[in-house]
C-alpha cells in the first residue's frame, strides 16, 4: 500500500480551515474565570500535591546515606529530623483533600530549610522542594482560581 504523495509546498493556508467550538461552550468574557479543561481539577490539584509530597519523602530517605558518606558529620539529631519529615511529607500526602494541608505542607518546607542548621545538604534540599512547592501552589492557583 502507499500512501498519497504530499506537495512538499502547499499552496492551502498551512493552519488549516477555523475550528469551530461545540456547542454550549461559549469564550470566557472578561469577567469570568476560564476553565481549565479538566473533568476535576480538585482531584488534578490534589494530586500534584500528593506527588510533590511522596516525591519529597522519597527523596529525603534516600538521600540519608549519601549525605553521611559525602558530608561526613550527619548526626543522629539530623537523621531523625529527616526521618520526621519524610513521615511528615507522607502524611501530609495522604490528607490533601483538606485545605489545611496545603498550609502544612508550606510549613513543612520551612522545616526543610531550617534543616540546613543540621546539615548544609538539607538547606540544598530545602530550596529545591521549596521552590518545587511553590511551583503546586502556582498551579493550584491558577488551576481553581
Amino acid at each position: 500500500m502507499t500512501s498519497p504523495e504530499r506537495d512538499p509546498h502547499p499552496t492551502e493556508d498551512p493552519t488549516g480551515p477555523p475550528v469551530e467550538q461545540p456547542v454550549g461552550e461559549e469564550e470566557p468574557t472578561a469577567g469570568q474565570p476560564r476553565r481549565s479543561g479538566l473533568r476535576n481539577p480538585e482531584r488534578a490539584v490534589r494530586g500534584l500535591g500528593a506527588g510533590t509530597l511522596s516525591l519529597e519523602a522519597l527523596v529525603l530517605l534516600l538521600a540519608i546515606q549519601p549525605i553521611r558518606v559525602v558530608g561526613g558529620d550527619l548526626g543522629g539529631a539530623a537523621i531523625g529530623a529527616v526521618v520526621a519529615l519524610a513521615v511528615a511529607a507522607v502524611v501530609l500526602a495522604g490528607m490533601m483533600r483538606r485545605q489545611w494541608a496545603w498550609n502544612a505542607g508550606t510549613v513543612l518546607q520551612g522545616l526543610l530549610l531550617l534543616g540546613g542548621l543540621l546539615h548544609w545538604s538539607l538547606l540544598g534540599l530545602g530550596i529545591i522542594f521549596a521552590l518545587v512547592w511553590a511551583y503546586a501552589l502556582h498551579v493550584r492557583r491558577v488551576i481553581l482560581g
